[in-house]
């Protein structure tokens, strides 16, 4: 979806780099007065799930699959949850520089809670022909009728499972929107409970596959 300058400016800025998203995670997992959603979802280890980003890997460390902020650096610089089963030398497209080596990919896995286990083959992004995600609330065909006011004090209160972590967030179309790891629809239950339905919207990295 493109989004319009006004929208741009809407989004929540995250600073290039690790610190920042370390301050991200901070800032909405761990305020002091903040509104917290609860417990976070179960993890789940059956479900084939997808995940389209950054899979990078630091010498010998485990490879990581980065579905949030990356700093612009090269190489770049980024973290998320660990990829186990992850082979460089039967994917295409990855480049390695100053002992790191990364590349973007569609994953396939299950999910644990921590870290994702492969389960088939990942696909260079640059070949892989996503099905795009139909939600009205995201492309304005279907506004919210949440004033801008109230979307920021949530957001500006918002805290979230440590299990659950926000990747970003950012308000358009009367909604703010969240972008976390994982969610099976718990904590956006949790959510709608303490502030109503169709006003914070979950949008999960790792997605159920087919």
């Amino acid at each position: 979806m493109r989004e319009t300058s006004g929208e741009n400016r809407r989004r929540s800025q995250v600073s290039a780099g690790i610190a920042a998203l370390a301050g991200l995670a901070l800032l909405l997992t761990a305020c002091a007065n903040g509104s917290t959603a609860g417990n976070a979802p179960p993890a789940d280890e059956t479900t084939e799930l997808i995940g389209q980003g950054t899979v990078i890997q630091v010498g010998d460390a485990e490879p990581e699959l980065c579905l949030g902020p990356i700093a612009q650096s090269y190489p770049p610089q980024c973290s998320g949850p660990t990829v186990i089963g992850w082979e460089w030398t039967s994917v295409d497209q990855s480049q390695t520089v100053s002992n790191v080596t990364w590349g973007t990919y569609a994953v396939f896995g299950t999910w644990d809670g921590t870290s994702l286990t492969t389960t088939r083959d990942p696909i260079p992004l640059s070949l892989y022909d996503a099905m795009p995600i139909e939600d009205p609330r995201s492309d304005g065909s279907q506004p919210g009728s949440t004033d801008e006011a109230e979307l920021t004090r949530i957001q500006a209160e918002l805290a979230l499972p440590e299990s659950t972590p926000a990747l970003g967030s950012y308000i358009a179309h009367g909604y703010l929107f969240v972008d976390v790891l994982f969610d099976n629809g718990t904590v956006q239950s949790l959510l709608d409970e303490q502030y109503g339905a169709n006003v914070v919207v979950l949008q999960p990295q790792l997605r159920p596959a087919s």
